[in-house]
């Protein structure tokens, strides 16, 4: 068992690091590495360094030979005692390593003949000795010899010849931002002018044949840096920007200093291999792994605790710029939907934690949605807490401060602090305390005064059983009973357990319209009714305020008929209003016709003490999704067509918002005709937002055989389009049919359950098949288990991030308990479990107990 790790326990480096020098001569199965480290020494302490899978061949202080006894193999520690130390030396090392069989994907390793690297969080020990610790930072400089004809590291090119490259990275960074990168590439370059006047080289480097589908990675690029430098002032600071696309990938890219290293299905798309959530993707994290250059690297973590704070501020920011780039309002419903589908699901279950955690076994299981959404989340409550300028200002003083350093979230705290003159000593529980606040709100109403009770409660999550009162902004407006807004959006700041704000002056009992823009990541109770519900969806001023009205307006009726009750009437009536309307709107549109999906149907009915049932939730779904189409058929139709596409096609937001709108309307209305406009879309479509979008109804519909078949002809040769190819087949499936249509994908040649794309693919379509997967004869479970218990020995990481699958099985019947739990024992007595894996199943199981 790994000893867990303590925040607690976390005490600084005795050494600082002057410069890291290596030299790589690189071979797919016998890298050799050699390391000369400068060090000075800041305190008493012993010299321990990381290290794991290396052959070690030699080690030195200044010249003189240390015995390899020194090393701890177990441990993966190499410790040199502080008298044998001057204060001042260099270490050298040499050591060698098997690229080609790190299928794990941490350190260096071979991607298609590519060597590439993924050093965060623990990568770089599997390179090479050293201090692999985010508050150890150095400068770089890095030699690397092989035939490759691209050989690329961090920094600025120092020279480059035929054989050999040097890079010299000015700028102190700790190892896990280290980069290599060596292979048959194409550049796509380009060049970027800085506010200041700099000029820096952009180069988007992929294999030969994908270059055409790399223009709009480009283009992403450039929007990002001049976005960082209007809004936040952050100007780059080498002299050349390089993005590597690599088809081996555990996450979706890195940030690395002046190399980021992405997974290829987030920088090549065309009109017809990538769909608009793609095309959105793609701009989206390329913003947040530049955006990382400030808020990540210049400025990095001390600990691997700290992580929400380089993580949540930089997905606030590539929030804050797809807002800008698109719909402000349908990226903020975007960003709920994500938050309540991944971390509201993580909060309620045995994986729960703080943004800030103070304990871990194996850090690379807490790249979790609580660090990344939720601690962005946090930051936007903190901004409209303060207002934007003096957001900016505490921003502009964080940077100032801190610049070099690597930082807590003591300091980001005290930043505000000092800039707002603030006591944020309450507002920072959202950073240590785990779980999801219950926000209760009740009114009283008597002679023209709105009285509003509020009361907050946070249920106990593993190891945190008492839960102090949070700061929470509740923003909210009043709605007039003919639809005039009464109130315009005000903030209250909610800081006791109970809390009452009154409202005078009201000619007339209003609705309450609130939680407006989602102010906090908090779930609502409140008593209010379909009709007041339909007047919000109606008129209501705030978009995210007006969705959650017919969202919660449909999920009522969902729940309802799900307990064999009648239910979903008043939504179906409020519906054709929204699509009366729609033209103005598409992408809001689109929004309010989407009905609340199957898991977050079995997250309320859970919330409220009940045991869902998939197969009565999935059934009520589809019986909701057919009442809505016989009743707006013809508005739907008439949608569908004036939806059509109008010229070529673009991934802007007006082009993307009329595709989704089209297609929510086709998912109405292949109830009807039995996906006949589906099929006809499936042979005409021009890009692969409505292929696939055909595609999946054809395969609801059990129509899908041809269009399949025609689909795989088309796209075998093409990778990532075939990713799709195998994910939509079992997520689209009948629910009595999934787990057997993934059993059949697995089987195939084709399916190299060894690259993460392919293997989360599969796997992924089944888990969003609700009712698929917790089929109740637990084939879906024992289905994912046989899985990882094959991958795990292989890439733990992917393993262990996919074990989140399981993390809601205490909400179901005593069946599916039984055996989903039998499944993750099977997983638990497997010799040689990962840690990774072993952390995340144990976890589990105990809540399941």
């Amino acid at each position: 068992m790994t000893a867990t790790q303590y925040l607690s326990d976390w005490r600084p480096f005795p050494f600082e690091i002057l410069e890291t020098r290596l030299e790589f001569r690189l071979d797919p199965n016998a890298t050799r590495v050699r390391s000369q480290i400068d060090f000075r020494r800041l305190e008493q302490g012993d010299l321990v360094l990381d290290g794991v899978g290396l052959k070690t061949l030699s080690l030195a202080i200044n010249g003189q030979a240390l015995d390899l006894s020194l090393i701890r193999e177990a441990e993966g520690k190499l410790i040199v005692p502080a008298v044998s130390l001057p204060d001042s030396f260099t270490f050298e090392a040499e050591v060698q390593i098997d690229p080609e069989a790190n299928t794990a994907l941490e350190g260096l390793y071979l991607s298609g003949g590519i060597f590439c690297t993924q050093c965060e969080a623990e990568g770089f020990r599997h390179i090479t000795w050293y201090p692999d610790r985010p508050d150890v930072m150095a400068p770089f400089t890095v030699t690397v010899h092989s035939d490759m004809p691209v050989l690329l590291s961090n920094g600025n090119p120092v020279s480059v010849e035929s054989g050999k490259a040097v890079w010299q990275d000015p700028w102190k960074k700790p190892a896990y931002l280290f980069a290599l990168v060596a292979g048959d590439l194409r550049a796509i370059p380009d060049s970027f002018t800085t506010m200041s006047g700099k000029h820096v080289d952009l180069n988007v480097w992929v294999r030969p044949g994908d270059e055409p589908r790399a223009g709009y990675a480009m283009e992403s690029l450039i929007r990002s840096m001049k976005w960082d430098e209007e809004a936040y002032g952050r100007e780059y600071d080498l002299d050349v920007f390089n993005i590597v696309a690599v088809d081996d990938f555990n996450m979706g890219a890195m940030e690395n200093k002046g190399l980021n290293i992405f997974n290829s299905k987030l920088v090549l798309a065309t009109a017809e291999t990538a769909t608009d959530g793609d095309y959105e993707r793609i701009e989206g994290v390329i913003g947040h792994e530049y955006f990382h250059n400030w808020t990540g690297n210049r400025i990095t973590c001390r600990d691997w605790f700290q992580l929400c704070l380089k993580e949540g501020l930089t997905v606030f920011r590539d929030q804050q710029f797809t807002s800008d780039m698109r719909s402000a309002a349908v990226k903020r419903i975007h960003d709920v939907q994500t938050l309540r589908a991944r971390q509201f699901r993580e909060d309620a279950g045995p994986l729960s934690h703080p943004p800030r955690p103070d304990h871990y076994q194996e850090i690379n299981n807490f790249y979790t949605a609580t660090v990344y959404e939720k601690g962005a989340e946090v930051i936007g409550m903190l901004k409209r807490l303060i207002g934007d300028d003096q957001y900016r200002k505490a921003l502009d003083l964080y940077f100032d401060r801190h610049d070099g350093q690597a930082c807590t979230i003591e300091d980001w705290i005290k930043v505000f602090e000092d800039a707002t003159c603030r006591d944020l000593t309450q507002f920072k529980r959202w950073y240590t305390d785990a779980g999801t606040p219950r926000l209760s709100m009740t009114e009283k109403w008597a002679d023209g005064a709105l009285t509003l009770d509020f009361a907050q409660h946070t249920a106990a999550t593993p190891g945190q059983p008492d839960k102090p009162a949070r700061v929470i902004p509740v923003a909210l407006g009043l709605i007039g009973p003919n639809g005039d807004e009464v109130l315009p959006t005000t903030v209250l700041e909610m800081t006791e357990g109970q809390q009452s704000f009154r409202f005078d002056g009201l000619g007339a009992r209003p609705v309450v319209s609130l939680l407006r823009g989602f102010s906090a990541p908090v779930t609502v109770a409140r008593e209010v009714t379909a009709d007041e519900q339909a007047l919000l969806l109606a008129h209501d001023t705030d978009p995210y305020a007006r969705w959650q009205a017919g969202h919660d307006l449909a999920l009522d009726g969902l729940i309802a008929r799900s307990n064999g009750d009648e239910g979903g009437a008043e939504f179906i009536r409020a519906i054709g209003g929204v699509l009366d309307d729609a033209e103005a709107d598409p992408a809001f549109a689109a929004l309010c016709l989407a009905l609340p999906g199957d898991e977050e149907i079995a997250t309320t009915i859970a919330a409220s003490g009940t045991v869902p049932d998939p197969d009565a939730i999935h059934a009520a779904r589809r019986a909701l999704t057919l009442d809505i189409a016989k009743a707006h058929s013809d508005a739907l139709s008439r949608l569908y067509d004036a939806m059509a596409p109008r010229g070529p096609y673009q991934p802007n937001a007006d082009g993307s918002g009329r595709r989704s709108l089209r297609l929510a309307c086709l998912a109405y209305l292949s109830r009807l005709d039995n996906a006949g406009r589906a099929a006809a879309l499936f042979a005409e479509a021009e890009n692969m937002t409505e292929r696939q979008g055909a595609l999946e109804q054809l395969i609801a519909a059990g129509r899908d055989q041809q269009a399949l078949a025609a689909f795989e002809a088309e796209f075998r040769d093409n990778r990532l389009v075939m990713d799709k190819w195998f994910m939509v087949q079992p997520l689209r499936a009948a629910s009595d049919q999934a787990v057997a249509r993934a059993t059949e994908l697995a089987k195939r040649a084709d399916f190299d359950w060894k690259n993460p794309n392919r293997f989360r693919a599969l796997i992924a379509g089944l888990t969003s098949n609700h009712a698929g997967f917790h089929a109740a004869d637990g084939s879906g479970y024992d289905f994912l288990a046989d899985w990882l218990m094959r991958l795990d020995p292989v890439n733990p990481q992917t393993t262990a991030r996919t074990c989140s699958a399981f993390e809601t099985i205490t909400r179901y019947d005593a069946g599916r308990q039984a055996k989903a739990k039998a499944a993750l024992q099977r997983i638990a007595a497997m010799p040689g479990l990962s840690r990774n894996t072993s952390e995340m199943v144990t976890r589990i199981l105990a809540a399941a107990t």
